[in-house]
């Protein structure tokens, strides 16, 4: 399986009879690796908070292009769709790329897609510049914040993707009250283009995500396999002996992934000289060192997905990716359709005072926090609070058909907020499940899967209510959805104790 070649955070080094050292990073669990965290934090303020914000300018569409509901909601969707499913081809461009240049360039392509939607004739013109091409730039961004975070962080992994992930909660009260504002002031055209400049700012969030150096400085001390993740093969091991070999060669100068892809002719001094070579021949060197790290990174990306050494040849993230193909909508429709059944059970006015959405933002912030921070201590297993979250939010899913109060709906919503904070550890339990080096394949498998789940949700809900008159079969039915997605976690553990027991067996029968 192919590994970027930015550094996951440890160290190899020769020791006596050729056995590998591994040291920790002085910048893991501490240093540059709190601005990653601030980054990735204005990314989902940016990204995903401007996502959850979309409802503003659906009104504006709704009123501009006279067209149905149905069609008008798909542009919103078709944005947050595609920021997730394109999740498995960004992990391609973080190999070949890194981190840093795919997140710089996402942000233009964001930026591009909101201003070029300023200029829409028609509905379906949107689609093509918000739903795609902004989907597609928030997509770019997202996925190397939420890897960056995974990357820097060993000890603290829950608490840093909690804290780095409430930036949803905080854009969704930020960015709605921004574009209001800017809507009744200039237009929402000029809303789109003002917008889109403030996109740029996920260019700068890009350019914090530094590679982490791959050499430590001389005299930095540690423990031999302190905090290796489990899933480490030694096969990852091998380049980072050979660079710091290399290094060790060089007079240690520290050096990254973005020195290096900047470097064309690294590697090769005799050409790296100045006026050894006309400019045009250099250029043409240049490209063709490109061309081949293009090629390589996806065709070891692919092999990643498809060859011998395939994610999906691991049982138990096969059954974490049918979680989440099940899981996200039930978080989603909630935030779609709960103002429509607000004004179905009379209970406008007290919404309009204090919105159930804005009750699940706020606790969904709180819990993304809480439950990063319990995950975190050394007496729990992240898996075992991945559950139990589950199965809180899934209750949750089942009752609100029944309340029909504010204040009934009011507690749910915070319990739906709080429980759905679980998706801060996603990241740490797919690391968990493939290891560091097998992160930013697997995540965006996951993301893609959500996607599928956050784009047929609501219409599927809305298809039950059509059918019924009812929201109420659509609750029921999202909710047996997900607990068919809990059925499949529950696999892991299962095959755990099987194999567990597998190997006692086995024990036994050779004593």
């Amino acid at each position: 399986m192919y590994t970027s070649h930015e550094d996951i955070g440890y160290d190899f080094e020769d020791g006596p009879k050729d056995k590998k050292t591994v040291k920790p990073h002085p910048n893991v669990d501490g240093g540059w690796a709190w601005m990653v965290v601030l980054s990735s934090f204005f990314v989902h303020i940016l990204i995903m908070g401007s996502q959850m914000a979309l409802g503003v300018l659906n009104v504006e569409w709704l009123e501009e292009f006279h067209q149905s509901r149905g069609l008008t909601a798909w542009v919103s969707s078709l944005s947050m769709g595609i920021t997730l499913i394109v999740g498995p081809f960004i992990g391609l461009f973080i190999n070949t790329c890194g981190c840093r240049r795919t997140a710089i360039i996402g942000g233009l392509v964001n930026a591009l897609g909101w201003v070029l939607s300023a200029y829409a004739a028609s509905l379906h013109y949107l689609f093509v510049t918000f739903g795609v091409a902004a989907g597609l730039g928030s997509g770019m961004v997202y996925l190397p914040a939420v890897v960056m975070v995974g990357r820097y962080f060993q000890k603290h992994r829950a608490l840093a993707q909690g804290l780095s992930t409430t930036g949803t909660g905080f854009g969704t009260f930020f960015m709605t009250v921004l574009l209001k504002y800017l809507c009744a002031e200039y237009g929402w055209r000029n809303a789109m283009i003002i917008q889109g400049a403030v996109s740029l700012n996920l260019c700068v969030c890009g350019a914090l995500m530094r590679p982490l150096s791959t050499s430590t400085p001389r005299g930095h001390s540690g423990r031999p396999g302190a905090g290796l993740p489990e899933a480490h093969s030694p096969d990852s091991a091998k380049p980072s002996a050979h660079l710091h070999r290399a290094e060790d060669r060089e007079g240690d100068a520290p050096r990254t992934e973005d020195a290096q892809g900047d470097s064309p002719t690294q590697g090769h001094p005799e050409e790296a000289g100045p006026g050894r070579d006309p400019p045009a021949l250099r250029l043409l060197k240049t490209v063709s060192h490109l061309g081949v790290k293009v090629r390589k990174g996806f065709h070891d990306g692919a092999s990643g997905y498809f060859g011998p050494a395939s994610l999906f040849s691991n049982r138990r993230f096969v059954a974490f990716v049918f979680w989440a193909l099940f899981a996200y909508s039930s978080f989603v429709i909630p935030f779609i359709h709960l103002p429509e059944i607000v004004h179905l059970y009379g209970l406008t006015e007290q919404n309009d005072v204090f919105p159930l959405t804005s009750i699940i933002a706020i606790v969904h912030i709180l819990g993304k926090v809480s439950l990063g921070f319990v995950a975190d201590l050394p007496c729990v297993r992240v898996w075992n609070v991945f559950l139990m979250a589950n199965f809180s939010l899934v209750l949750s899913i089942f009752i609100l058909p029944l309340v029909r109060t504010y204040t009934g709906l009011a507690v749910l919503c915070a319990l739906i907020g709080f429980s759905s904070g679980y998706f801060s550890l996603m990241p740490v339990v797919t690391e968990d499940l493939v290891g560091i080096e097998n992160l930013a394949n697997a995540y965006g498998i996951i993301i893609c899967a959500n996607g599928i789940s956050a784009l047929l949700g609501p219409p599927f809900a809305g298809w039950i209510y059509d059918i019924t008159q009812k929201y109420d079969f659509s609750f029921y039915i999202c909710g047996l959805l997900y607990m068919v997605g809990i059925l499949f976690l529950l696999i892991q553990p299962c095959l755990q104790i099987i194999e567990q027991s597998r190997k006692k067996y086995t024990d036994g029968a050779h004593v």
